[in-house]
């Protein structure tokens, strides 16, 4: 799957490095390629479908899908009629197709697309179009390796082949012994597919072919006509400050740099990839800054003039240099697929950008469903629409060079998404689309912006925090029993406490183990699993927090555990300390099971600083053992107790925070979207606190927050004060006793 939109992007970049006598012959060749190679797609879906081969057709769409996302910017630019329309088109062919839907219903789309493309211009240009298919069968070709996608690649490398020589075929030079020399080379560019030689080869030939057919030395000569559009395009820019239109300035900087600048970065990259990083974040962000806050246009000019548009004379000499110098290290930098990047490897403002608009995302997903429910379906499927293609296509930006499979599963959710809407289906089928969308939102967001380092910190210290407090009691009450047992000479009874050990961790291994495989097969929603969870957490944290506060004086813990110890010392017998050290364990560690599935859920992509505090809170555990045990040291339980009944507070706090979050993306719970009012964390962060901008969670966590400081204001302040109260007043009330009684 990656290595579709793989191609797609690379040969999006191939293709707009060809030169052209203008930018608007550039744009009608680029669509007349596109038209053809979508049109490959069709007719390879068509074909598989009507073999019944389902699998074959889902890789085909695939491919066509993913090579369409990669050219609809520039589709759009060129105002190219139902770009968008075919773009969604094929989407829901591929989610059609997914899930087995009849061929009749298929093929009535196809035939739709095949339509949205008959529209596309026809090139004047056309052995430039035949070079473009070239690059996309040297691509296809590289990619068609039997371990990742068997044949498939290497019917569309070799279609692509055939195509590119048929339509040069057809419009050959007048020279014609140049052109039968061009028409050996694509023989021998034939005998080397049929032989599947290695990519190399088939590259070499290729460019070859391109040389002679477009007139180039090579072609990835320059992409002089893009570099001047952008020119242009800021040369507009400053009529429009001249003129006050500061909005419609705004739209030239964007297309000066997402219609343009970004099919120049593969390029850039090569020579100068310090230089690319610079020029976007000027181009992107800066510049679109200054036109938002409204600068005077001299000094928003002056900062397009340098530092932007000499960085762009430099990056243009750069790649042009490097061109001329070596071609073929040219095309093979270029034509190398571009490795995918690493979870939150985008920029600052790709990430702020990004959680705009799925907050906006977000609403327009209320208002949809608002509007479904009262049977407002144009409404309702304009507001599907609208998420998808203002916002959720910003996301995939980012998204796409980072989770190119994940980025399809979501455009195949919103897809599912419009075509329940224009089904009139059931509102519960809507809801539940609906649902499937919010939680690839959560996911998105984590891809491009990436855990950060504040989220990994709390996972670390609340895992520790957990097996701490969970494992503090029952290391103390395990050191009373089998010092009691020293010291009344009973040490035989020691291996039955540690028999008991054993088998409580032996049983609470097993106890996660089938709850893991419970929550698997139960068939429950993830969020409902994850809400259920949590609640459950957060009603033990709520329990066990005043069982410590009442706990937490020193003297009173003692007495607990000699109570404890004094049970099983008087009732005797191997099994009461087998079964005593066993509960005291098992019932700690059934809580913990309970505690880390809540906060695995939440702490996706972070379960390695969840381990680590848990090891470590293992090995302070066990350092407090030797402590207690062989060096005889007491240890400062009311500030222990006290700390671990504060973590407890906060864990219960953030956990609720999150099942009332779950059981929103559920429709369970209103949603109350308080933006601007609660701050909007970094999904991390706010899965590890609890923390999102709704009314609902923050009522929850403010309740729970007042709880806690009434709770430990009885226990800590109001209690102590009342019971020496008392205290005096029977002291009191001695002393005055005692004169009658002598």
């Amino acid at each position: 799957m990656k290595q579709f939109l793989i191609l797609a992007l690379v040969v999006s970049v191939i293709f707009s490095a060809i030169p052209y006598s203008s930018a608007e012959s550039q744009d009608i060749a680029l669509a007349d390629a596109t038209g053809r190679v979508v049109t490959l797609g069709i007719d390879m879906i068509r074909e598989s479908i009507q073999n019944n081969s389902y699998d074959s057709a889902l890789k085909y769409s695939k491919f066509t899908t993913d090579f369409y996302s990669a050219q609809i910017y520039t589709l759009r630019s060129s105002n190219i009629e139902s770009a968008d329309d075919l773009h969604l088109l094929l989407i829901d062919i591929h989610s059609k197709i997914a899930r087995s839907a009849s061929s009749d219903e298929i093929f009535a789309d196809l035939d739709m697309a095949s339509q949205y493309v008959s529209k596309f211009p026809t090139s004047t240009e056309p052995l430039m179009v035949a070079s473009h298919l070239l690059s996309a069968s040297d691509q296809s070709y590289q990619l068609s390796k039997p371990e990742n996608n068997g044949d498939h690649f290497y019917i569309i490398a070799d279609s692509l082949r055939i195509m590119s020589f048929n339509l040069f075929n057809s419009n050959s030079a007048p020279q014609e012994r140049q052109a039968d020399e061009i028409r050996a080379f694509y023989l021998d560019l034939q005998q080397h597919m049929d032989a599947k030689k290695d990519f190399v080869s088939i590259g070499k030939l290729i460019t070859t072919i391109q040389r002679d057919i477009t007139g180039t030395d090579t072609v990835l000569v320059d992409s002089a006509n893009l570099y001047n559009v952008i020119r242009d395009l800021y040369s507009q820019t400053d009529v429009e400050l001249q003129a006050g239109n500061y909005e419609k300035a705004e739209e030239l900087v964007i297309a000066a740099y997402l219609d343009n600048f970004e099919y120049l970065e593969a390029d850039i990259e090569i020579v100068d990839e310090t230089l690319l990083h610079t020029m976007e974040l000027n181009m992107r962000e800066e510049l679109r800054a200054m036109v938002k806050e409204k600068k005077s246009p001299e000094e928003i000019m002056t900062f397009i003039n340098d530092p932007i548009l000499k960085d762009l004379e430099k990056a243009e000499g750069l790649v042009s240099n490097l061109k001329r110098a070596d071609p073929q290290v040219a095309h093979a930098a270029a034509a190398q697929p571009k490795l995918l990047n690493p979870m939150g490897s985008a920029t600052d403002d790709q990430k702020s950008g990004v959680r705009a608009e799925i907050d906006f995302i977000r609403a327009t997903l209320e208002t949809m469903l608002v509007q479904y429910q009262n049977q407002d379906y144009t409404a309702a499927f304009t507001s599907a629409r609208t998420a998808y293609l203002d916002s959720y296509e910003h996301v995939e930006i980012p998204l796409r060079s980072i989770d190119p499979d994940f980025t399809l599963e979501v455009e195949l959710q919103f897809a599912e998404l419009r075509q329940l809407i224009n089904e009139k289906a059931d509102f519960s089928q809507v809801q539940e689309a609906a649902i499937k969308v919010r939680r690839s939102l959560d996911e998105s967001e984590r891809l491009v912006t990436g855990t950060g380092q504040l989220a990994p910190a709390i996972a670390f210290t609340s895992s520790f925090a957990v097996i701490f407090r969970e494992g503090l009691e029952s290391v103390l009450i395990l050191g009373a029993i089998l010092t009691y047992l020293e010291a009344s000479r009973n040490t035989r009874f020691k291996k039955y406490v540690h028999y008991g050990i054993v088998l409580a961790i032996a049983a609470t291994a097993v106890t996660w183990v089938v709850a893991a495989y419970l929550i698997k097969i139960s068939g429950a929603n993830r969020e409902l699993i994850e809400a259920i969870a949590a609640l459950s957490a957060t009603a033990v944290l709520f329990y066990v927090s005043f069982w410590i506060l009442n706990k937490i004086e020193h003297k009173k813990w003692m007495e607990f555990v000699k109570a404890k110890v004094w049970q099983a010392s008087t009732t005797g017998g191997v099994a009461v300390f087998v079964m005593l050290s066993f509960f005291t364990v098992y019932r700690e560690g059934f809580e913990t099971v309970l505690f880390y599935e809540a906060m695995f859920g939440f702490a996706k992509y972070m379960e390695l600083y969840v381990g680590l505090g848990f090891v470590l809170g293992i090995g302070t555990l066990l350092g407090i053992y030797y402590v207690t045990r062989k060096l005889g040291k007491r240890l400062p339980l009311k500030m222990l107790f006290g700390l671990t009944m504060g973590v407890g507070a906060y864990l219960s706090i953030a956990f609720l925070g999150n099942a009332i979050r779950e059981l929103q993306t559920l429709d369970i719970v209103p949603f109350t979207s308080m933006l601007g009012i609660i701050p909007r964390l970094d999904i991390n962060l706010a899965k590890m606190t609890g923390i999102y901008p709704t009314l609902e969670t923050l009522i929850g966590q403010l309740i729970m927050l007042g709880i806690y400081m009434v709770a430990a204001s009885y226990v800590l302040v109001l209690r102590p004060k009342r019971e020496e109260k008392i205290a005096t007043m029977r002291k009191s009330r001695r002393e005055a006793d005692e004169p009658k009684t002598n």
